[in-house]
């Protein structure tokens, strides 16, 4: 794996845990907001991440990040990932077989150590709408309820420190990715 690589898979993790920390914001925004209904009341988003394993399998592609045929059923719907060999995901959303698929021993084996992070959407949180009995507000129904939304803040802030520090970890490989390439130029002096 070359340096580069190294710094292409640590900024598409940096790209992730941004999306990650402008969905927990908008999140802690609305904690507090309401609605006339259940269904205008805000619900809470979190985005979906999954392994770019065609890029780790067919190499970089000029054309940017993973071009995927088609959402994944699993990031649709929100449930389970089940565990499927590389080369299976491969032909499952990118059609063919990639470059260096593996042709014998452990079929979940990776040519390449540099998976690359990718964001195939957000989801909104399916939890309850929690009423409130307030018949003086603004945008009471005619029952006299608001509708809060559905974000929990204790659960968003350890969210928003994981993303930080995952974002600053990234940073870190980029700058230690930087550094070693600085000192292998030095070498050739």
């Amino acid at each position: 794996m070359s340096l580069m690589h190294a710094i292409d898979v640590a900024g598409t993790g940096m790209n992730a845990q941004q999306l990650r920390l402008n969905t927990v914001a908008s999140n802690l925004a609305n904690a507090e907001t309401v609605a006339s209904t259940p269904e205008e009341a805000y619900r809470a988003r979190q985005p979906v991440f999954a392994a770019a394993l065609h890029q780790a399998q067919g190499g970089y592609p000029q054309s940017g990040g993973p071009q995927p045929a088609q959402t994944p059923e699993w990031a649709e719907s929100g449930g389970a990932v089940e565990r499927i060999s590389p080369v299976s995901y491969q032909r499952q959303f990118f059609g063919g077989d990639p470059a260096g698929a593996p042709t014998g021993g452990d079929p979940h084996a990776s040519p390449s150590p540099s998976v690359p992070v990718f964001m195939p959407g957000v989801v909104e949180s399916d939890a309850e709408i929690e009423p409130l009995y307030k018949p003086h507000h603004p945008q009471a129904d005619e029952d006299g309820y608001v509708y809060r939304s559905n974000v929990n803040s204790v659960e968003e802030m350890p969210n928003m420190i994981s993303a930080s520090r995952s974002f600053q970890n990234n940073v870190e490989v980029m700058n230690t990715s930087r550094d070693l390439m600085l000192e292998t130029l030095r070498l050739g002096r």
